[in-house]
């Protein structure tokens, strides 16, 4: 018999996150073993509640909301996120300009799939959340990384993103606050994000998911208040602000120069169609959860979970020889470096389940988030401080008798 084989499509297709490692750690679960998870930012189960008025608005639209909805979601959802952007200083939109997916990933997918043709590039940040490139590769699209400089607070070097633009390139991807490594760009880098793509005709998307998870006075700057002459397209949802991000609830706007990309949006809004709507009831959750004062500053402040977990868990690492770690201004993560010179890594997805299989602990693989060299790792900062401080104590042991000193 012939085998069965995979899509020659998935060929250079890969979304570490959810890869060899965590499948070691299942695999050590069935064991009878207890992991620490710091690789994956999902704030439930580390106790983050969402609002009560959107479980409980979940629970009344239950019955109501048993049929598929307009593809591109309930009006009153639309009608919300436009709302939403407007208190911002958003001018132009409609609710047929909002999209409204399961979750911020399956958005990111429909967008690429209606805009990449095979040979077709995207700029992409290195390091990146690696959806982009898995879905730019998926299409037969090819991902361009540019640089983010971990010397200067991650921040990405317009010149040199500007000297990657070819005939092929399509879109640019700007991701603020990042994933993995925590920078929140300043207005005028924003701005001139903005400014590039309008030279070029690119199309900017603006993964902009943890707009309010933000530390130390940091301000986030929309990119879609800077787009007049091209097409922007704005991601946000609930999954983190919120903390829901089992419900599967984001959005995409489009704003900027529709009229230019019209066929575009054609087929945005084809595929859409196709996969009949977003998880209706998750839907409902959106007017509410945008109306609703939200705990998060609170939680990110001096004082809060959020912001005292991260700066334990920053503190314990710098705190081991040979690790360094840029603060991060915004969102859930560390993106700590090992030195080389201290800890000389080959392949860094061996060596974090090395690390696994050593301490119970599970971290991902800097070159999961499509970062070149092995020597960085990602942390998730959502567990509660004794949890961190037992898990990179751990860390901490196993280091030092790798370590090259």
């Amino acid at each position: 018999m012939r085998p069965i084989t995979q899509s020659s499509k998935l060929s250079g297709v890969r979304y570490d996150v959810r890869g060899p490692i965590l499948q070691e750690a299942e695999r050590l679960e069935r064991a009878g073993e207890t992991i620490l998870k710091l690789n994956i930012g999902n704030p439930a189960p580390f106790g983050f509640e969402a609002p009560p008025e959107i479980v409980d608005e979940m629970r009344r639209v239950l019955p109501e909301a048993q049929g598929y909805s307009d593809s591109r979601g309930v009006l009153p959802a639309r009608e919300a996120v436009v709302r939403h952007y407007e208190e911002i200083g958003l001018t132009g939109i409609g609710p047929e300009d909002v999209l409204i997916g399961n979750g911020v990933s399956e958005l990111i997918s429909l967008v690429l799939q209606a805009l990449v043709s095979p040979g077709d590039e995207i700029l992409v940040p290195a390091p990146d959340y690696p959806l982009w490139t898995a879905q730019v590769t998926l299409t037969g699209g090819r991902a361009v990384h540019y640089p983010c400089d971990e010397s200067n607070g991650w921040m990405p070097d317009l010149e040199a993103i500007e000297a990657l633009v070819t005939e092929r390139t399509k879109g640019i991807v700007l991701i603020n606050p990042n994933n993995p490594t925590g920078a929140v760009y300043s207005a005028e880098l924003v701005r001139g994000f903005a400014a590039l793509a309008e030279r070029h005709g690119l199309v900017l998307m603006a993964d902009e998911i943890y707009d309010r998870i933000l530390y130390d006075g940091a301000r986030h700057e929309y990119a879609a208040l800077h787009v007049e002459h091209t097409l922007c397209l704005t991601f946000g949802g609930l999954s983190k602000v919120q903390r829901v991000a089992g419900y599967r609830s984001g959005w995409v706007i489009a704003s900027g120069d529709r009229a230019l990309a019209s066929d575009f949006l054609e087929g945005l809004t084809l595929l859409a169609n196709m996969r009949m709507c977003a998880n209706v009831p998750a839907q409902y959750a959106i007017p509410v959860a945008l109306s609703t004062e939200s705990s998060i500053e609170a939680l990110c402040a001096p004082g809060g979970r959020l912001r005292e977990q991260r700066d334990a868990a920053h503190r314990l690492l710098t705190e081991i020889p040979g690790v360094e770690c840029v603060l991060p201004g915004g969102a859930m993560y560390l993106f700590p470096r090992l030195n080389p010179e201290r800890y000389p890594i080959d392949d860094d997805q061996h060596f974090v389940i090395e690390l696994l299989r050593a301490t119970r602990v599970l971290v991902t693989n800097g070159r999961g988030f499509n970062l070149l060299t092995p020597d960085h790792l990602r942390f998730v900062t959502l567990p509660a401080v004794p949890v961190l401080t037992e898990a990179i104590g751990r860390i901490a042991a196993y280091l030092e008798t790798v370590r090259v000193d």
